[in-house]
């Protein structure tokens, strides 16, 4: 786990370009890296039971029926799987040292505007709960059949998260205007994306 200000140290590749941007305004947070997810799938065996869940599916002649409801179940399987103690323990430690272990705070990933938000309390359990329901939000029915379309499989990659303090963010087109950026989001602790 790094601040935003460590992750900009990595190259975009990595973090994201948007991880870069936030650090060049000086933006709290932190950075879940891609092989913390990367390590949650492999040891709770995910890509085997992903891979047999949609085993059925022909991406050659989609039949959407049948994929919602195993859309559904890749969600479930997501949220309810757990991580390994030594996993959990660090995200913990990473949410205390950013001064995320308490209080409001949401997750998204770098370059996208869908948040999950939680009220977390020591040792950061709610936190958690939110990064897997971001994490879960890669299997809905429309990010499914959109790698179908585009790629052929249900497969994806591992990518990294960001959390920050506070509620979520909304557009503000004036401070985007300011910043010289495309788009901004800003909360009422401040300014908390630039996707």
């Amino acid at each position: 786990m790094l601040t935003i200000a460590e992750a900009a140290r990595y190259p975009v590749s990595e973090v994201g370009a948007e991880t870069h941007r936030l650090a060049g305004h000086g933006v709290p947070g932190m950075l879940v890296p891609a092989a913390f997810e990367e390590a949650f799938y492999r040891h709770a065996n995910l890509p085997e039971q992903l891979r047999r869940l949609f085993r059925g599916v022909n991406p050659a002649r989609i039949d959407e029926d049948l994929l919602e409801p195993l859309a559904e179940q890749a969600q479930a399987l997501i949220r309810t799987s757990v991580l390994v103690d030594d996993s959990v323990q660090l995200f913990y430690r990473a949410l205390g040292n950013a001064g995320l272990a308490s209080g409001e705070m949401h997750v998204r990933r770098p370059g996208g505007q869908q948040v999950e938000a939680a009220r977390a309390v020591p040792p950061g359990t709610a936190a958690l709960h939110a990064l897997k329901r971001l994490w879960a939000r890669d299997w809905t029915f429309e990010a499914v059949l959109d790698r179908l379309d585009t790629a052929g499989s249900v497969g994806l990659d591992a990518r990294p998260t960001l959390c920050f303090a506070g509620p979520p963010g909304q557009p503000d087109p004036a401070r985007a205007a300011e910043l010289g950026a495309g788009a901004a989001l800003v909360s009422p602790a401040g300014l908390v994306g630039l996707p």
